[in-house]
């Protein structure tokens, strides 16, 4: 009997490490998923924060095409507009990063949520002035496409030759700021008749 008493105390040692491991192996993976789950949250909360941002700066693309299209006469657009946020030109090696880029742009009041949009509207041309004998970007006009002026050739020296008057391409660029830190921009290009 004596025998019996000892295998069975040697056992009895054996479990109790396997388990302590048991036990940390699944307290090891009870805290990767609470950190998991953690991550998940956040991430979700941070893409909603940006998409809401993103939307709330669409305001300033509005009202920078709400701007071009309600110009009348169309040599306006040859000048900066300060007041408008328009800048009759955009040098090529500037970006959104540039401080520059962001010259003459109009800040919107602020809506809802209290964020601050801001918009800037670059026509693609190199000079001010008018769009003949510029180094603007260009697309031809759809033939039959309604348009407030008459079709003409652009007769610029070595420039090409559109059968209608040709669109000129202009940059609306809105950006905000969001309070926890968060800085979305958005881009469109709007086409529009000399």
């Amino acid at each position: 009997m004596m025998r019996h008493r000892a295998s069975s105390a040697r056992q009895g040692g054996i479990a109790l490490p396997v388990i302590l491991i048991i036990l940390t192996v699944m307290m090891v993976s009870g805290i990767y998923l609470i950190k998991s789950s953690t991550s998940s949250t956040l991430t979700t909360a941070n893409l909603a924060y940006d998409s809401a941002l993103a939307k709330a700066a669409d305001a300033g693309l509005h009202a920078g095409f709400a701007y071009l299209r309600t110009v009348v006469n169309k040599a306006d657009l040859d000048t900066n507009q300060p007041a408008q946020g328009y800048v009759a030109t955009l040098t090529s090696t500037w970006t959104v990063s540039t401080p520059a880029f962001w010259t003459g742009s109009v800040t919107m009041a602020p809506n809802a949520a209290g964020d601050r949009v801001e918009y800037v509207i670059h026509r693609l041309c190199v000079f001010p002035g008018p769009y003949n004998g510029n180094d603007c970007i260009k697309t031809s006009a759809r033939p039959d496409a309604p348009t407030p002026v008459a079709f003409g050739s652009s007769l610029a020296l070595g420039s090409a030759r559109y059968a209608t008057q040709p669109q000129l391409h202009y940059l609306v660029t809105a950006r905000i700021a969001g309070p926890r830190g968060g800085n979305v921009v958005t881009q469109a290009v709007v086409l529009k008749g000399p």
